[in-house]
């Protein structure tokens, strides 16, 4: 029996991508592990087109099936022009809650500047709780589209903002009952607010504008999955400085609570940013005037240094992604 979460990553070259033989010309950027875009060639233009699902989160669904997505694209450089929307919606659900959900969503939609241009709505049994697929569309000049391919030895790894602002932002809307046991009402509504900052298209924008050599969302398997799945597309090692990782108070006490691991922990609205040493202060240059908070948290090395993490006692390995740590909260209530 499979466990909870996305598919490890031996499992889903097996039975997912080596069952894909079919190639088309048409087609730039396939599916890899850590690649969460497809590019599709439109002669003068490139369509960056990724889908995503949000399964983990009930009350802000509605906003979190924009932001997934959206970021998606984003780590390409890339602003979203379009998303399509399927939903899919337990039994017992009543128009208020299709009403809650489609405002959160539309609303979020506009601030990005994206249009919601179709999709599918339905109530069934199959699911237990609101399940909505995302898939969002962006638009660039051929061959401008960033790559985690371009990931060299030297190279900086950067992450915005900071670890577990989605699962934390989670658990504080679902779990707040929970959260009083140890968080002040000023810490939950912190926490809460964190799910204001998983938009990373600004920063991947303002990135893709400078140069980068790859960017990453980080999703589930949080900043250490995002950056082992970057070292198998480019091939690379990497060292990573745990103590420069930023993290929120909030976050650490949540994670504590729970017993979680926050650089485990699902972190949209977190990007990892991989820069050229020579682009690096520019990069941190434009982060700052796009008002977005950037980090240096390691460095690529060559591939046989080994994906690494440096701690206070030394380096240990980093292991590929696994069920993410949100799945340890949700549903244990």
């Amino acid at each position: 029996m499979l466990k909870t979460g996305k598919l490890d990553s031996d499992l889903l070259k097996k039975l997912v991508f080596d069952k894909i033989t079919y190639r088309s010309d048409n087609v730039k950027v396939r599916p890899g592990i850590g690649e969460d875009c497809a590019v599709v060639d439109f002669g003068q233009y490139d369509c960056i087109m990724s889908t995503d699902p949000i399964t983990a989160a009930v009350s802000d669904i509605g906003r979190l099936s924009i932001h997934i997505t959206c970021n998606d694209i984003a780590s390409n450089g890339v602003r979203p022009v379009g998303i399509m929307l399927a939903v899919m919606l337990p039994e017992g659900t009543t128009e208020e809650d299709v009403e809650h959900i489609m405002g959160q969503a539309a609303q979020t939609a506009g601030s990005l500047g994206v249009e919601i241009i179709g999709g599918h709505t339905e109530i069934t049994p199959a699911v237990i709780q609101p399940v909505i697929v995302s898939t969002a569309i962006g638009r660039t000049i051929s061959g401008h589209s960033q790559s985690g391919n371009d990931m060299k030895p030297g190279d900086y790894i950067m992450m915005s903002k900071s670890v577990g602002l989605e699962g934390c932002g989670i658990i504080a809307c679902d779990y707040e009952d929970r959260l009083r046991q140890a968080l002040t009402e000023d810490e939950i509504k912190k926490a809460k607010s964190f799910l204001d900052m998983v938009s990373v298209v600004d920063e991947g924008v303002a990135a893709g504008i400078v140069g980068t050599h790859g960017m990453h969302d980080i999703t589930e398997g949080g900043i250490m999955g995002a950056i082992w799945e970057m070292c198998q597309i480019s091939h690379t090692g990497a060292q990573i400085w745990q103590d420069q990782i930023p993290i929120e108070p909030e976050t650490e006490k949540i994670c504590s609570i729970f017993n979680i691991d926050p650089m485990r922990l699902i972190s949209s609205g977190s990007m990892v940013i991989v820069s050229s040493p020579e682009k690096k202060d520019a990069m941190l240059s434009a982060m700052k005037e796009a008002g977005v908070r950037c980090t240096v948290v390691g460095r690529v090395e060559e591939g046989d240094f080994g994906i690494m993490k440096k701690e206070a006692d030394g380096f240990s390995q980093i292991e590929p992604p696994y069920a993410d740590e949100i799945y340890k909260v949700v549903g244990k209530k």
